[in-house]
């Protein structure tokens, strides 16, 4: 008799390895070199990993369930592994900058509002041009960083949005139909004989 496994707390546990890995890149990067936060490298080594892992725990999962599952079998436990890693980091992003390291959200701003300065300038952005972007930038900054409680819901509802439409794609991706699609009818009569 085959054992079942339980989807939903595999896609927990798949979660909870992201998010913890995600976190302990986010502090190997902060503690060691701090100005790599901002620039274009720890993003793209951070989308490559996330990736990376994705990709890992939808086979994983699938795999787990017998090989095969549907579009909407896969849907759910790829959201949920996708919404739980971001909103441990999300979460704890917030408390690192409230509780553990006051400076990173002053640090930050000042690191973004740089690189922006430079990459306005090297489009030849006027002065006044160049100012209203800044602005602009400065408030999402600050809302990004110290956000009130109310721009943290709404920031985590957009991020889970964006995350569904990935779990969707993935789900895409990841879907394998079952060739015999008698298979378990065939095996519960077998166990029942």
């Amino acid at each position: 008799m085959k054992e079942t496994v339980n989807i939903k707390n595999e896609a927990l546990k798949n979660g909870l390895i992201w998010g913890a890995v995600n976190i302990v890149l986010f502090l190997v990067t902060w503690y060691v070199a701090p100005t790599l936060m901002s620039s274009y490298w720890y993003a793209g080594i951070s989308f490559l990993i996330g990736l990376a892992l994705a990709i890992f725990f939808c086979i994983d999962m699938r795999n787990k369930v017998g090989g095969y599952w549907t579009f909407g079998e896969a849907l759910w436990p790829i959201f949920v592994t996708f919404v739980f890693a971001m909103g441990l980091v999300f979460v704890f992003n917030i408390l690192f900058g409230k509780y553990i390291d006051t400076t990173y959200p002053e640090q930050m701003k000042e690191m973004v509002i740089t690189k922006s300065e430079a990459t306005m300038k090297s489009f030849g952005l006027s002065d006044e041009e160049a100012a209203k972007a800044l602005e602009k930038t400065h408030e999402n900054l600050e809302k990004q960083f110290t956000p009130t409680f109310s721009e943290a819901v709404m920031g985590f509802g957009i991020a889970a949005i964006m995350y569904f439409i990935g779990a969707v794609i993935f789900a895409l991706i990841f879907r394998r139909n079952n060739p015999n699609p008698f298979a378990n009818q065939v095996e519960d009569q077998l166990g029942a004989s």
